[in-house]
């Protein structure tokens, strides 16, 4: 028997596990019969760690022992996390996440990787074989830290993980694999339990490419929970709980389908008893300021993929959170058109997931999955410049690379910094890594160092720089990519639009102010070359543009400088012309 390959969905508030049986999509049940697997892990006071259903059950009995949505944690740093969990964190601020459970400490990946061996133990006993390949998911604004802590959590449950794929294109799949016409374009709004997203992608000839994706890695249905928690325990007089919390999200499910719910909470520390009948327009005041931060990411997503609403085949919606009539509506407003809810919400991306399986184990035929980069990607040059290798956008798996040369006589080093963001200025853009490549010493311009970057099918980034003279090279491990909060990188974003017009001021005014401070010293040096030769009326002139171009520097404007260059740049045409007779009456001699 061929060696099945497995799809996961590895949630922030429940998981799931599929494989192809039969050319078919199968997502697999526990022996309750249940697909869902709550993505919770409880640590008794001895035993094995419990991973599911039983684990949430805890969770109200022992919330400090019990971990639940580690997704939000995975790869991030202490500091940048805003979650209120009841377990404790531990880790000095800039350290990686910790949590810490019974006087021991775990990395969020080692309990992601317990609920992902839970899995695994799940998918052997139904299919009856060994599991160790598998296709995880991971939402489509998920950094390099965050997929390559999601990698390792696979490796840590005995899984090769053979390819991870964004959760909006594993949806994509489960929806369009054979329902949407060539050329369609679909928008996925994946609103889950702890992350948003929002992907416009393209089917043409059996490809799914994303056009453009956008999102927010810590908002989701988590947070519409928190919000009925705050309102029931205003109205109780009673401090937020894990059994507040539950009761909330009960309340929460039944008002998808019903237009109030009884809330009721008995026994409270006082001897007092609670009670109040919450109404689906109560729920949606509370809900609706959460649902409307996901409007600028879909018009982001717009923007980039350059289509209007009204140019989308599709929309679909993913996440159990979708099921909301409120987010429903919202969608229908914002797409002008009937959201696609053929799919049942919690399932499509692990369905997506093992059609991905089925794809690389040869299982499913002629689709093929392309993701794009959300942030571009590039190194600092010379005066300070972001010079981009790989536009935010681009199709992935890439690779793209740029001959670099050395800007100072002698230079024994070049420090390849990479960069992440979209800003002009070096400064202004996140640090991935950096490394000096060493070199022997060269002229100015002589040396070059070859910079190569490369996204594999992961999303992860892989940077070579190679010396081409000797073939020394060196290639940066980018374990860690940019570890920063979405609202960063939201702000980013819209930096770059905000300061546009300043950026490229500081960008032109840069490359000038290094034209200038180059042609400068040089004239200098030709004008005591030339001597008489040079007739006076020109080298007044060339005398005036240069000190032109030194009144431009101090300045400061872009444009005056760019100006000063270009005629200073022109007047020393005849000056050029005569060094270089007089080089070519030397050489004769």
């Amino acid at each position: 028997m061929s060696e099945i390959i497995v799809g996961i969905d590895l949630g922030t508030t429940n998981s799931l596990i599929g494989a192809m049986e039969a050319g078919f999509p199968i997502l697999l049940a526990d022996a309750a019969g249940e697909r869902l697997v709550p993505s919770v892990v409880h640590f008794p006071k001895s035993g094995v760690p419990v991973v599911g259903r039983a684990a949430l059950r805890m969770r109200a009995v022992e919330p400090e022992s019990t971990v639940y949505s580690v997704k939000r944690f995975m790869g991030r740093r202490i500091g940048e996390e805003a979650d209120d969990v009841a377990y404790k964190l531990a880790g000095k601020p800039g350290e990686p996440v910790r949590i810490s459970i019974r006087e021991r400490e775990f990395a969020p990946e080692e309990i992601a990787a317990l609920i992902l061996a839970a899995l695994k133990a799940e998918a052997e006993r139904v299919l009856e074989q060994p599991i160790s390949r598998a296709v995880i998911t991971v939402p489509a604004y998920f950094n390099d830290a965050q997929r390559n802590a999601t990698k390792k959590a696979g490796e840590l449950a005995g899984l090769t993980v053979e390819r991870i794929v964004n959760e909006p294109t594993a949806a994509a799949l489960a929806y369009g694999l054979d329902r949407l016409k060539d050329r369609s374009k679909i928008a996925v709004y994946d609103f889950g339990g702890g992350t948003f997203d929002i992907s416009i992608l393209e089917l043409n000839q059996g490809v799914f490419q994303v056009l453009a994706t956008n999102g927010n890695t810590r908002l989701g249905g988590d947070d519409i929970d928190a919000a009925i928690v705050a309102h029931l325990a205003e109205l109780a007089g009673v401090e937020p709980g894990p059994r507040l919390r539950e009761v909330a999200i009960a309340a929460k499910h039944a008002l998808s389908f019903a237009a109030e719910t009884r809330v009721e909470l008995p026994f409270l520390e006082d001897g007092r008893s609670f009670s109040h009948t919450l109404t689906r327009v109560e729920l949606e005041t509370l809900a609706r300021p959460i649902v409307e931060r996901t409007r600028q990411h879909c018009l982001r997503a717009f923007a980039d993929a350059r289509l209007a609403a009204s140019e989308l085949d599709d929309v679909i919606l993913v996440g159990g959170q979708t099921r909301m009539p409120l987010i429903r509506e919202f969608v229908r407003a914002i797409f002008s058109r009937e959201p696609n809810v053929s799919q049942n919400p919690d399932e499509a991306v692990a369905l997506g997931a093992t059609i991905q399986a089925g794809i690389l184990s040869g299982a499913v035929q002629n689709v093929v999955l392309l993701d794009v980069t959300p942030l571009s990607l590039g190194i600092e040059t010379f005066g300070g410049l972001m010079n981009v290798i790989i536009p935010r956008n681009s199709t992935i798996p890439t690779k793209r690379g740029e001959l670099f040369t050395n800007a100072v006589s002698g230079q024994r080093s070049m420090l390849i910094r990479v960069l992440q963001g979209e800003r002009e200025m070096a400064k202004d853009n996140w640090e991935l890594g950096k490394y000096a490549l060493e070199f022997e010493p060269a002229p100015k311009n002589q040396a070059r160092v070859g910079v190569q970057f490369a996204i594999d099918a992961n999303g992860i980034l892989h940077v070579l720089a190679r010396d081409t003279k000797t073939g020394a090279e060196h290639v940066l491990a980018m374990t860690s990519a940019v570890d920063v909060s979405d609202e960063a990188v939201e702000k980013m974003l819209e930096d770059s639009l905000e300061h546009a017009f300043e950026d490229m001021n500081d960008r032109v005014f840069t490359e000038a102010s290094l034209k200038a401070n180059e042609l400068l010293p040089a004239v200098t040096l030709a004008l005591a070359q030339v001597g008489s030769a040079l007739p006076e009326a020109d080298r007044d002139t060339i005398t005036r543009c240069a000190a032109d171009v030194q009144a431009a520097l101090a300045a400061g404007g872009a444009p005056g400088l760019k100006k000063a260059v270009a005629a200073l740049d022109a007047a020393t045409q005849h000056l050029a012309a005569i060094l270089v007779e007089q080089a070519m009456r030397g050489a004769s001699k």
